[in-house]
Protein backbone atom coordinates (compact mmCIF):
# COMPACT_ATOMS: atom_id res chain seq x y z
CA UNK A 1 0.00 0.00 0.00
CA UNK A 2 3.11 2.29 0.92
CA UNK A 3 4.48 1.70 -2.66
CA UNK A 4 1.65 2.69 -4.43
CA UNK A 5 0.87 5.35 -2.51
CA UNK A 6 4.03 6.99 -2.67
CA UNK A 7 4.29 6.05 -6.65
CA UNK A 8 1.02 8.08 -6.87
CA UNK A 9 2.22 10.97 -5.15
CA UNK A 10 5.02 11.39 -7.16
CA UNK A 11 3.17 11.11 -10.25
CA UNK A 12 1.32 14.33 -9.06
CA UNK A 13 3.74 16.70 -8.95
CA UNK A 14 7.24 16.59 -10.48
CA UNK A 15 10.07 18.88 -9.56
CA UNK A 16 13.14 19.90 -11.80
CA UNK A 17 16.41 21.16 -11.02
CA UNK A 18 17.86 22.90 -13.80
CA UNK A 19 16.39 25.67 -15.82
CA UNK A 20 18.18 25.12 -19.18
CA UNK A 21 16.93 24.29 -22.71
CA UNK A 22 16.54 20.55 -21.98
CA UNK A 23 14.88 21.59 -18.15
CA UNK A 24 12.15 23.94 -19.84
CA UNK A 25 11.40 21.79 -22.52
CA UNK A 26 11.07 18.94 -20.34
CA UNK A 27 8.99 20.90 -18.06
CA UNK A 28 6.56 22.25 -20.69
CA UNK A 29 5.93 18.47 -22.02
CA UNK A 30 5.52 17.55 -18.25
CA UNK A 31 2.58 20.60 -18.14
CA UNK A 32 0.89 19.70 -21.58
CA UNK A 33 0.70 15.66 -19.89
CA UNK A 34 -0.88 17.26 -17.00
CA UNK A 35 1.33 17.31 -13.88
CA UNK A 36 2.09 20.08 -12.11
CA UNK A 37 5.24 21.35 -12.30
CA UNK A 38 8.22 22.84 -9.84
CA UNK A 39 11.53 24.23 -10.89
CA UNK A 40 14.22 24.19 -8.21
CA UNK A 41 16.79 27.23 -8.49
CA UNK A 42 19.44 28.77 -6.58
CA UNK A 43 17.74 32.25 -7.80
CA UNK A 44 14.13 31.82 -7.89
CA UNK A 45 13.19 35.55 -8.43
CA UNK A 46 15.88 35.46 -11.53
CA UNK A 47 15.91 32.20 -12.70
CA UNK A 48 15.10 33.31 -16.59
CA UNK A 49 11.93 32.68 -18.53
CA UNK A 50 10.27 29.14 -17.28
CA UNK A 51 6.83 27.32 -19.02
CA UNK A 52 3.49 29.16 -18.02
CA UNK A 53 1.55 27.36 -14.96
CA UNK A 54 5.19 25.96 -13.43
CA UNK A 55 6.21 27.08 -9.97
CA UNK A 56 9.71 28.33 -9.12
CA UNK A 57 11.19 27.57 -5.86
CA UNK A 58 14.52 27.15 -3.98
CA UNK A 59 16.17 23.55 -4.11
CA UNK A 60 15.45 22.51 -0.56
CA UNK A 61 11.51 23.75 -1.10
CA UNK A 62 11.01 22.00 -4.37
CA UNK A 63 12.62 18.78 -3.10
CA UNK A 64 10.25 18.74 0.18
CA UNK A 65 6.97 19.23 -2.18
CA UNK A 66 7.72 15.81 -4.21
CA UNK A 67 8.91 12.40 -4.44
CA UNK A 68 10.53 12.71 -7.87
CA UNK A 69 13.15 15.06 -9.05
CA UNK A 70 14.28 15.56 -12.60
CA UNK A 71 18.43 15.98 -12.18
CA UNK A 72 18.98 18.84 -15.22
CA UNK A 73 21.98 20.40 -14.53
CA UNK A 74 25.84 19.32 -15.76
CA UNK A 75 27.39 16.62 -13.79
CA UNK A 76 30.74 19.37 -12.58
CA UNK A 77 27.69 21.14 -10.71
CA UNK A 78 26.50 18.42 -8.83
CA UNK A 79 28.31 19.94 -5.22
CA UNK A 80 25.34 21.63 -4.27
CA UNK A 81 23.30 18.05 -4.37
CA UNK A 82 25.19 17.00 -1.53
CA UNK A 83 24.35 19.96 0.76
CA UNK A 84 20.58 18.49 -0.11
CA UNK A 85 20.98 14.88 1.28
CA UNK A 86 18.44 14.97 4.02
CA UNK A 87 15.52 16.46 1.98
CA UNK A 88 16.30 14.35 -1.12
CA UNK A 89 16.77 11.07 0.96
CA UNK A 90 14.20 8.85 -0.26
CA UNK A 91 13.48 10.21 -3.46
CA UNK A 92 13.68 9.21 -6.70
CA UNK A 93 16.08 11.26 -8.65
CA UNK A 94 15.95 11.07 -12.40
CA UNK A 95 19.64 11.78 -13.43
CA UNK A 96 19.52 13.17 -17.14
CA UNK A 97 23.05 14.24 -18.18
CA UNK A 98 25.48 14.10 -20.58
CA UNK A 99 29.40 14.26 -21.25
CA UNK A 100 30.92 15.79 -24.01
CA UNK A 101 33.09 12.57 -25.00
CA UNK A 102 33.75 9.23 -24.20
CA UNK A 103 35.67 8.26 -20.28
CA UNK A 104 35.48 11.56 -18.98
CA UNK A 105 35.39 10.29 -15.56
CA UNK A 106 35.88 7.17 -14.02
CA UNK A 107 32.45 6.84 -13.23
CA UNK A 108 28.71 6.96 -14.79
CA UNK A 109 27.04 10.38 -13.83
CA UNK A 110 23.92 8.78 -12.30
CA UNK A 111 26.94 6.41 -10.21
CA UNK A 112 28.53 9.79 -9.33
CA UNK A 113 25.11 11.19 -8.33
CA UNK A 114 24.02 7.71 -6.39
CA UNK A 115 27.33 8.00 -4.46
CA UNK A 116 26.33 11.72 -3.10
CA UNK A 117 23.34 10.66 -2.19
CA UNK A 118 23.04 7.06 -0.99
CA UNK A 119 19.48 7.63 0.39
CA UNK A 120 18.45 8.87 -3.04
CA UNK A 121 16.92 6.02 -5.57
CA UNK A 122 19.10 7.37 -8.82
CA UNK A 123 17.58 6.20 -12.16
CA UNK A 124 19.58 7.55 -15.59
CA UNK A 125 17.00 8.23 -18.05
CA UNK A 126 16.07 10.98 -20.50
CA UNK A 127 19.13 11.22 -21.91
CA UNK A 128 18.92 10.43 -25.13
CA UNK A 129 16.10 13.05 -26.23
CA UNK A 130 17.43 16.14 -27.07
CA UNK A 131 15.60 19.52 -26.01
CA UNK A 132 14.05 19.87 -29.55
CA UNK A 133 12.81 16.09 -29.31
CA UNK A 134 11.28 16.85 -26.07
CA UNK A 135 9.58 19.82 -27.69
CA UNK A 136 8.39 18.38 -30.86
CA UNK A 137 7.31 15.45 -29.53
CA UNK A 138 8.12 12.06 -30.08
CA UNK A 139 6.29 11.41 -33.48
CA UNK A 140 8.56 13.52 -34.61
CA UNK A 141 11.61 12.29 -33.14
CA UNK A 142 13.15 9.10 -31.14
CA UNK A 143 9.96 7.31 -29.63
CA UNK A 144 12.36 5.28 -26.87
CA UNK A 145 13.65 6.43 -23.40
CA UNK A 146 16.07 4.21 -22.51
CA UNK A 147 16.55 3.64 -18.36
CA UNK A 148 18.29 1.72 -16.06
CA UNK A 149 18.69 1.65 -11.90
CA UNK A 150 18.49 -0.24 -8.94
CA UNK A 151 15.23 0.37 -7.48
CA UNK A 152 12.26 -1.18 -9.13
CA UNK A 153 10.12 1.07 -7.97
CA UNK A 154 11.89 4.26 -9.13
CA UNK A 155 11.89 2.88 -12.52
CA UNK A 156 8.64 1.94 -12.58
CA UNK A 157 7.91 6.11 -11.66
CA UNK A 158 10.00 7.06 -14.41
CA UNK A 159 8.14 4.84 -16.83
CA UNK A 160 5.03 5.79 -16.10
CA UNK A 161 5.93 9.35 -16.93
CA UNK A 162 7.67 8.69 -19.90
CA UNK A 163 4.51 6.25 -21.68
CA UNK A 164 2.29 9.55 -20.58
CA UNK A 165 4.55 11.33 -22.37
CA UNK A 166 3.91 9.29 -25.61
CA UNK A 167 7.68 7.69 -25.71
CA UNK A 168 8.52 3.58 -24.89
CA UNK A 169 10.55 2.30 -22.08
CA UNK A 170 13.52 0.26 -22.36
CA UNK A 171 15.01 -0.91 -19.20
CA UNK A 172 18.04 -1.99 -19.26
CA UNK A 173 18.71 -3.15 -15.64
CA UNK A 174 21.04 -1.75 -13.04
CA UNK A 175 22.83 1.12 -12.77
CA UNK A 176 26.16 -0.23 -13.77
CA UNK A 177 24.10 0.16 -17.46
CA UNK A 178 24.21 3.76 -16.93
CA UNK A 179 27.90 4.69 -18.59
CA UNK A 180 26.54 2.47 -21.63
CA UNK A 181 23.23 5.13 -21.52
CA UNK A 182 25.65 8.21 -21.26
CA UNK A 183 28.03 6.84 -24.50
CA UNK A 184 24.41 6.67 -26.33
CA UNK A 185 24.24 10.76 -27.63
CA UNK A 186 28.38 9.86 -28.21
CA UNK A 187 28.13 7.60 -30.90
CA UNK A 188 28.34 9.47 -34.55
CA UNK A 189 25.54 7.95 -36.88
CA UNK A 190 25.73 4.46 -35.65
CA UNK A 191 23.08 3.45 -37.68
CA UNK A 192 24.56 4.48 -40.70
CA UNK A 193 28.31 3.54 -40.51
CA UNK A 194 27.65 0.59 -42.59
CA UNK A 195 25.57 1.62 -45.25
CA UNK A 196 27.83 4.90 -46.09
CA UNK A 197 30.55 2.14 -45.89
CA UNK A 198 29.23 0.19 -48.14
CA UNK A 199 28.35 3.14 -50.03
CA UNK A 200 31.84 4.88 -50.09
CA UNK A 201 33.32 1.22 -51.32
CA UNK A 202 31.15 1.15 -53.82
CA UNK A 203 31.76 4.65 -55.39
CA UNK A 204 35.65 4.05 -55.63
CA UNK A 205 35.14 1.11 -57.02
CA UNK A 206 33.30 2.42 -59.90
CA UNK A 207 34.81 5.78 -59.99
CA UNK A 208 38.53 4.01 -60.64
CA UNK A 209 36.74 1.48 -62.88
CA UNK A 210 34.92 3.70 -65.40
CA UNK A 211 38.21 6.18 -64.75
CA UNK A 212 40.21 3.57 -66.80
CA UNK A 213 37.64 2.35 -68.99
CA UNK A 214 37.13 6.07 -70.29
CA UNK A 215 39.68 8.57 -69.41
CA UNK A 216 43.06 6.03 -68.93
CA UNK A 217 41.76 3.92 -72.24
CA UNK A 218 41.41 6.90 -74.69
CA UNK A 219 44.77 8.54 -73.54
CA UNK A 220 46.57 5.11 -73.80
CA UNK A 221 45.11 3.62 -76.89
CA UNK A 222 43.92 6.94 -78.84
CA UNK A 223 46.31 9.68 -77.75
CA UNK A 224 43.16 11.77 -76.54
CA UNK A 225 42.76 13.84 -73.14
CA UNK A 226 39.44 13.51 -72.13
CA UNK A 227 40.09 14.37 -68.71
CA UNK A 228 38.00 17.09 -67.91
CA UNK A 229 34.89 14.53 -67.65
CA UNK A 230 35.70 13.00 -64.50
CA UNK A 231 34.10 16.14 -63.54
CA UNK A 232 30.82 15.48 -65.17
CA UNK A 233 30.11 12.86 -67.20
CA UNK A 234 32.16 10.58 -65.19
CA UNK A 235 30.01 11.77 -61.85
CA UNK A 236 27.22 11.14 -63.43
CA UNK A 237 27.63 7.60 -64.63
CA UNK A 238 28.53 6.21 -61.10
CA UNK A 239 26.07 8.34 -58.90
CA UNK A 240 23.29 6.53 -60.74
CA UNK A 241 24.89 3.09 -60.38
CA UNK A 242 26.14 3.24 -56.91
CA UNK A 243 22.20 4.36 -56.20
CA UNK A 244 20.83 1.45 -58.43
CA UNK A 245 22.92 -1.38 -56.27
CA UNK A 246 22.08 0.42 -53.08
CA UNK A 247 18.39 0.45 -53.84
CA UNK A 248 18.04 -3.10 -54.68
CA UNK A 249 19.90 -3.87 -51.88
CA UNK A 250 16.94 -2.57 -49.41
CA UNK A 251 14.83 -5.43 -50.38
CA UNK A 252 17.74 -7.92 -51.58
CA UNK A 253 17.20 -9.10 -47.46
CA UNK A 254 13.46 -9.01 -47.87
CA UNK A 255 13.45 -11.58 -50.50
CA UNK A 256 16.20 -13.57 -48.42
CA UNK A 257 14.34 -14.05 -45.54
CA UNK A 258 11.27 -15.21 -47.69
CA UNK A 259 13.61 -18.24 -49.02
CA UNK A 260 14.66 -18.87 -45.75
CA UNK A 261 11.16 -18.55 -43.75
CA UNK A 262 10.48 -21.36 -47.10
CA UNK A 263 13.36 -23.36 -46.57
CA UNK A 264 12.93 -23.33 -42.60
CA UNK A 265 8.71 -24.14 -42.64
CA UNK A 266 7.84 -21.56 -40.11
CA UNK A 267 8.55 -17.80 -39.02
CA UNK A 268 9.37 -18.42 -35.30
CA UNK A 269 13.23 -19.08 -35.97
CA UNK A 270 15.64 -16.36 -35.78
CA UNK A 271 17.37 -15.10 -39.11
CA UNK A 272 21.41 -14.80 -39.22
CA UNK A 273 23.18 -11.94 -37.32
CA UNK A 274 24.27 -11.02 -40.87
CA UNK A 275 20.78 -10.79 -41.86
CA UNK A 276 19.47 -8.84 -39.24
CA UNK A 277 21.79 -6.19 -39.24
CA UNK A 278 21.20 -6.18 -42.76
CA UNK A 279 17.66 -5.76 -42.48
CA UNK A 280 18.30 -3.02 -39.24
CA UNK A 281 19.83 -0.21 -42.06
CA UNK A 282 17.66 -0.69 -45.19
CA UNK A 283 15.99 3.04 -44.39
CA UNK A 284 19.72 4.59 -44.15
CA UNK A 285 20.48 2.35 -47.80
CA UNK A 286 17.37 3.72 -49.41
CA UNK A 287 17.94 7.73 -48.25
CA UNK A 288 21.73 7.37 -49.93
CA UNK A 289 20.15 5.84 -52.79
CA UNK A 290 17.82 8.74 -53.22
CA UNK A 291 20.25 11.24 -52.38
CA UNK A 292 22.71 9.81 -55.48
CA UNK A 293 19.87 9.25 -57.55
CA UNK A 294 19.01 13.41 -57.03
CA UNK A 295 22.10 14.23 -58.03
CA UNK A 296 22.18 12.29 -60.96
CA UNK A 297 18.59 13.97 -62.22
CA UNK A 298 20.62 17.65 -61.53
CA UNK A 299 23.94 16.55 -63.23
CA UNK A 300 21.78 15.29 -65.84
CA UNK A 301 20.00 18.77 -66.44
CA UNK A 302 23.26 20.50 -66.38
CA UNK A 303 24.56 18.71 -69.46
CA UNK A 304 23.07 20.96 -71.76
CA UNK A 305 24.91 23.73 -70.39
CA UNK A 306 27.97 22.20 -70.41
CA UNK A 307 30.82 24.02 -72.53
CA UNK A 308 32.13 20.36 -73.96
CA UNK A 309 28.25 19.65 -74.92
CA UNK A 310 27.69 23.27 -76.79
CA UNK A 311 31.32 22.82 -78.37
CA UNK A 312 30.07 19.49 -80.24
CA UNK A 313 26.71 20.85 -81.50
CA UNK A 314 28.12 23.84 -82.62
CA UNK A 315 30.95 21.67 -84.51
CA UNK A 316 28.08 19.19 -85.75
CA UNK A 317 26.37 22.27 -86.99
CA UNK A 318 28.72 23.75 -89.02
CA UNK A 319 30.17 20.40 -90.40
CA UNK A 320 26.50 20.17 -91.65
CA UNK A 321 26.51 23.66 -93.19
CA UNK A 322 29.63 23.13 -95.14
CA UNK A 323 28.27 19.50 -96.46
CA UNK A 324 25.98 21.19 -99.15
CA UNK A 325 23.43 21.86 -96.11
CA UNK A 326 22.86 18.01 -95.91
CA UNK A 327 21.53 16.98 -92.74
CA UNK A 328 21.07 13.72 -91.30
CA UNK A 329 17.69 12.00 -91.18
CA UNK A 330 15.03 11.78 -88.31
CA UNK A 331 15.43 8.95 -86.37
CA UNK A 332 11.94 7.93 -85.45
CA UNK A 333 13.76 4.78 -83.27
CA UNK A 334 16.02 6.71 -81.37
CA UNK A 335 13.54 9.20 -80.82
CA UNK A 336 11.85 6.54 -79.09
CA UNK A 337 14.40 5.24 -77.36
CA UNK A 338 15.35 8.52 -75.84
CA UNK A 339 12.24 9.42 -75.09
CA UNK A 340 11.46 6.37 -73.28
CA UNK A 341 14.84 6.50 -71.72
CA UNK A 342 13.63 9.77 -70.09
CA UNK A 343 10.25 8.97 -69.21
CA UNK A 344 10.88 5.73 -67.63
CA UNK A 345 13.89 7.69 -65.29
CA UNK A 346 11.33 10.46 -64.37
CA UNK A 347 9.04 7.85 -63.49
CA UNK A 348 10.86 5.68 -61.64
CA UNK A 349 12.47 9.00 -59.82
CA UNK A 350 8.89 10.04 -58.48
CA UNK A 351 8.59 6.69 -56.78
CA UNK A 352 11.92 6.99 -55.57
CA UNK A 353 10.86 10.51 -53.82
CA UNK A 354 7.54 8.98 -52.46
CA UNK A 355 9.66 6.01 -50.57
CA UNK A 356 11.88 8.42 -49.29
CA UNK A 357 9.15 11.55 -48.58
CA UNK A 358 6.99 8.48 -46.56
CA UNK A 359 10.04 7.09 -44.55
CA UNK A 360 10.24 10.27 -42.54
CA UNK A 361 9.02 9.73 -39.11
CA UNK A 362 6.17 13.03 -39.54
CA UNK A 363 4.50 11.30 -42.23
CA UNK A 364 5.10 7.40 -41.35
CA UNK A 365 3.45 8.27 -38.03
CA UNK A 366 0.28 9.63 -40.24
CA UNK A 367 0.03 6.25 -42.01
CA UNK A 368 -1.61 3.31 -41.18
CA UNK A 369 0.24 -0.03 -41.21
CA UNK A 370 -1.19 -0.82 -44.16
CA UNK A 371 -0.28 1.75 -46.40
CA UNK A 372 3.43 2.44 -45.30
CA UNK A 373 3.80 -1.74 -46.05
CA UNK A 374 2.02 -0.81 -49.26
CA UNK A 375 4.43 2.02 -50.52
CA UNK A 376 7.50 0.40 -49.17
CA UNK A 377 6.72 -2.44 -50.15
CA UNK A 378 4.76 -2.96 -53.51
CA UNK A 379 5.96 0.47 -54.45
CA UNK A 380 9.35 0.01 -53.96
CA UNK A 381 9.89 -3.34 -56.37
CA UNK A 382 7.91 -0.74 -59.21
CA UNK A 383 10.64 1.69 -58.12
CA UNK A 384 12.92 -0.84 -58.89
CA UNK A 385 11.52 -2.27 -61.66
CA UNK A 386 11.06 1.41 -63.04
CA UNK A 387 14.96 2.24 -62.04
CA UNK A 388 16.24 -1.26 -63.88
CA UNK A 389 14.22 -0.91 -66.82
CA UNK A 390 15.27 3.08 -67.56
CA UNK A 391 19.65 1.49 -67.31
CA UNK A 392 18.84 -1.26 -69.45
CA UNK A 393 17.38 1.65 -71.97
CA UNK A 394 20.12 3.55 -71.50
CA UNK A 395 22.24 0.47 -72.47
CA UNK A 396 19.72 -0.50 -75.42
CA UNK A 397 21.47 -2.71 -77.77
CA UNK A 398 24.99 -1.54 -76.91
CA UNK A 399 26.09 -4.80 -75.35
CA UNK A 400 26.30 -6.46 -78.34
CA UNK A 401 29.26 -4.22 -79.83
CA UNK A 402 32.77 -5.13 -79.25
CA UNK A 403 33.97 -1.64 -78.89
CA UNK A 404 31.57 -1.50 -75.93
CA UNK A 405 34.23 -4.10 -73.89
CA UNK A 406 37.59 -1.47 -73.48
CA UNK A 407 40.61 -4.03 -72.37
CA UNK A 408 37.97 -6.34 -72.35
CA UNK A 409 36.03 -5.19 -69.74
CA UNK A 410 32.38 -4.69 -69.91
CA UNK A 411 30.66 -1.37 -69.38
CA UNK A 412 29.38 0.10 -65.81
CA UNK A 413 25.86 0.26 -66.44
CA UNK A 414 26.39 -3.28 -67.49
CA UNK A 415 28.10 -4.47 -63.88
CA UNK A 416 25.32 -2.15 -62.14
CA UNK A 417 22.55 -4.21 -63.43
CA UNK A 418 23.84 -7.81 -61.67
CA UNK A 419 22.27 -6.88 -58.24
CA UNK A 420 18.66 -5.15 -59.25
CA UNK A 421 17.91 -7.99 -62.01
CA UNK A 422 18.24 -10.50 -59.46
CA UNK A 423 16.32 -9.49 -56.68
CA UNK A 424 13.78 -8.65 -59.26
CA UNK A 425 14.12 -13.02 -60.53
CA UNK A 426 13.95 -13.85 -57.52
CA UNK A 427 10.67 -11.83 -55.91
CA UNK A 428 9.08 -12.89 -59.17
CA UNK A 429 9.85 -16.78 -57.91
CA UNK A 430 8.42 -15.77 -54.84
CA UNK A 431 5.09 -14.47 -56.08
CA UNK A 432 4.28 -17.73 -58.37
CA UNK A 433 1.22 -18.93 -56.94
CA UNK A 434 2.44 -22.18 -55.56
CA UNK A 435 5.09 -20.33 -53.96
CA UNK A 436 3.75 -17.25 -52.61
CA UNK A 437 0.61 -19.13 -50.74
CA UNK A 438 3.08 -21.66 -48.71
CA UNK A 439 4.90 -18.13 -47.85
CA UNK A 440 1.53 -16.53 -46.74
CA UNK A 441 0.51 -19.21 -44.90
CA UNK A 442 4.21 -19.65 -43.05
CA UNK A 443 4.02 -15.57 -42.36
CA UNK A 444 0.25 -16.33 -40.73
CA UNK A 445 1.89 -18.66 -38.48
CA UNK A 446 2.02 -22.23 -40.17
CA UNK A 447 4.59 -24.71 -39.81
CA UNK A 448 6.06 -27.52 -41.41
CA UNK A 449 6.11 -30.65 -39.59
CA UNK A 450 9.48 -32.36 -39.50
CA UNK A 451 9.12 -36.03 -40.21
CA UNK A 452 12.23 -37.22 -38.08
CA UNK A 453 11.27 -34.91 -35.37
CA UNK A 454 7.40 -36.43 -35.38
CA UNK A 455 9.45 -40.24 -35.77
CA UNK A 456 11.40 -39.39 -32.53
CA UNK A 457 8.42 -37.46 -30.94
CA UNK A 458 6.36 -40.68 -31.40
CA UNK A 459 9.27 -42.94 -30.50
CA UNK A 460 9.42 -41.14 -27.33
CA UNK A 461 5.72 -40.97 -26.07
CA UNK A 462 5.81 -44.87 -27.01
Amino acid sequence: FFSHTRLHKCLLVVCIFGTGDLGRSLGQRLLQSGYRLVYGSRKPHSCGPIPPGAQVMSHEAAAQSTSLVFVCVHREHYDFLETLAPQLNGKFLVDVSNNLEKNMYPEANAEYLQRLIPGAHVVKAFNTLSAWALQNGPSDANRQVYLCGNNPEAKQAVAVISTKLGFTVQDRGSLSAARELEDFPLQLFPEWRLPMRLTVGLTAFFFFYLLTRDVIYAYVNEGRDISFRIMMSLANKVFPSVSLILLSLCYLPGVIAGFFQLYRGTKYKRFPDWLDRWMLCRKQLGLIALALASLHVLYTLIIPIRYYVRFRLAGSTISQVKDNNKTSSFDTTMAWRTDSYYSIGALGFGLYLLLGISSLPSVSNALSWREFSFIQSKLGYLTLFFCTFHTYLYGWDRFLYVSQYKWYSPPGYMLCLVVPSLVLVFKLLLLLPCVDKSLSRIRQGWERTDPENDSKKKSLLA
